[in-house]
């Protein structure tokens, strides 16, 4: 049984390994027919699933929902009702690993460029004027909400610690089918089949932000400092975060991840309040309320939109798709830290708390941008129609006192935040091909360093091998997609199991007093 479990382990490597190596060959052979044909797939996979995504997402946020609301809310994930972590560090983790690749560039991005380009789904809308804020920003609001929070660590966090703690199944993107096949694909190779589009999906998903980390921060030293954006000084900012997330992934989950991820909150919070003091402070706290309102008045047409299928393609089903593609992994992360945490306090903090606090973070840094383009029009619009989405974030800050300060500080963490993410995933994905809680060092850093030069690669190779990647994500969606809608099933299986365990020790306990 040994030998078997050894060779299925490296069967998950050969997978995942021989495929990057494939996807790095072609991309490198024939980067435009290749990008041509990524993007014709990319094209398929929005409009075969993409409402079913949809659908998908919606059901998952109202399960999740409907469980922590539940009797069974108060169950206690990982069989103790000892916490591994203090709450401070475990939200700080959760928030830090999702919100890194969205936290500074989208944030500022999205809302902006909703504001000039108003969503068709809303209605029609008059572009750059003050009744279309509130509806660009809750778009962003929706896309980084609570359908997105919720599918990445609800059901499938429960069911792969019921899994774990409760079976003793190894913690694999495999085990959310747990509950309904037992442990017949412990060892069998559409396990591994199983995990390794998991881990494909989920590096796909974290190497394109670490490329285009280094894109955007050339383009803002340039801006900012006046140092020619080259491919050398992107290279050399690759370097420098792969360094920084793959010194953390070797250090540990109790050591750097911790530390990553609560310095990135405190930092997180500094700047939110500098710029809300020295920005349009009543603005921010009015739009946000009106977004955030008009974002749940018409949550059900935003979710369940079916018009405007190309504009879904390269905005919310791009979304829903780089999300689930991190599914199951996340699901991994977060059941890892969660040990002792309530049902309940889990989905509170996943799909509640987070998303509400991501939204806020976007009102700060999006309607920032929004605001000084109102008061002088081009001021925000100009530079993203001449250097595209990473020149917003740059403009807006640009029009704060003290920019010298801020945007330095903003780059610093925009490098942080991905950093943890980096690092998080490397250590998730150690996780999933070897099968231990703990996997060693050497592993762990193996997976940092191999993003990095995957990223590295694509990068060299032009805009079109990051762009293949970005594409590439929404079909690695696809057939994790399918594992997700499995957990609406082994979700429930696997908390009413755990509350039946649960009332036969209470009712152990005092026949064994007596």
């Amino acid at each position: 049984m040994l030998k078997s479990t050894q060779n299925n382990d490296r069967l998950v490597a050969v997978f995942t390994i021989g495929f990057v190596a494939v996807f790095l060959a072609f991309a490198l052979f024939d980067l435009k027919h290749f990008s041509s044909v990524i993007q014709s797939l990319f094209a398929e996979s929005a409009n075969l699933f993409g409402y079913w995504w949809q659908w998908l997402m919606v059901i998952n946020f109202v399960l999740a929902l409907a469980i922590g609301g539940s009797k069974f809310g108060k169950l206690k994930l990982g069989a103790t009702d000892t916490v591994s972590m203090s709450r401070f560090r475990w939200v700080a983790m959760i928030m830090c690993t999702l919100l890194a690749g969205g936290g500074v560039f989208w944030s500022a991005a999205e809302p902006i460029y909703h504001f000039m380009t108003p969503p068709p789904a809303l209605g029609d809308m008059e572009a750059g004027v003050m009744d279309t804020v509130a509806p660009a920003l809750s778009q962003s609001f929706f896309h980084w909400g609570f359908l997105a929070w919720a599918v990445l660590g609800t059901l499938a966090t429960i069911v792969l610690m019921y899994a774990h703690h409760q079976a003793g199944v190894r913690m694999r993107p495999r085990a959310l089918l747990y509950p309904l096949l037992g442990d017949k694909l412990e060892n069998h190779w559409l396990g591994s089949v199983i995990d390794a589009c998991s881990i494909i999906a989920v590096a796909a998903g974290t190497i394109g932000p670490i490329g285009f980390l280094a894109t955007q921060l050339g383009y803002s030293l340039e801006s900012f400092a006046g140092i020619e954006n080259t491919m050398p000084m992107q290279m050399l900012i690759l370097a420098a975060v792969v360094a920084i997330y793959s010194i953390s992934a070797f250090t540990g989950m109790d050591k750097g991840l911790q530390w990553l991820s609560r310095m990135n909150v405190i930092g997180a919070a500094v700047l939110l309040g500098v710029v809300i003091v020295l920005g349009p402070t009543g603005f921010i706290f009015e739009q946000f309320g009106s977004g955030f309102s008009y974002y749940l008045n018409n949550m059900h047409t935003l979710a369940l939109n079916t018009d405007n299928g190309s504009w879904n393609a390269w905005w919310t089903w791009f979304f829903w798709g780089w999300f689930i593609g991190f599914a199951p992994m996340m699901a991994i992360f977060i059941a890892r830290i969660s040990k002792g945490r309530s049902i309940r306090e889990l989905i509170f903090a996943v799909a509640i708390c987070a998303p509400i606090a991501t939204n806020f973070w976007f009102s700060v840094l999006g309607g920032t941008g929004i605001f000084y383009e109102l008061q002088s029009p081009g001021s925000i619009s100009g530079p993203m129609a001449d250097a595209g989405l990473p020149a917003i974030l740059i403009a807006s800050l640009s029009q704060l006192p003290y920019s010298v300060v801020l945007i330095p500080a903003f780059m610093l963490l925009t490098t942080t935040f991905v950093a943890t993410t980096g690092d998080s995933m490397a250590y998730s994905i150690a996780m999933a091909v070897s099968g231990d809680n703990q996997p060693t060092r050497r592993h762990r850093l193996f997976w940092a360093i191999v993003m990095g030069v995957v990223a590295g690669v694509l990068l060299l190779a032009g805009d079109g091998g990051l762009n293949a990647l970005q594409s590439f994500i929404v079909i690695t969606a696809v057939p994790v997609s399918f594992l997700i809608a499995f957990t609406f099933i082994t979700g429930p299986i696997a908390v009413m199991r755990m509350q039946q365990e649960k009332e036969a020790n209470l009712a152990v306990q005092p026949a064994t007093a007596s």
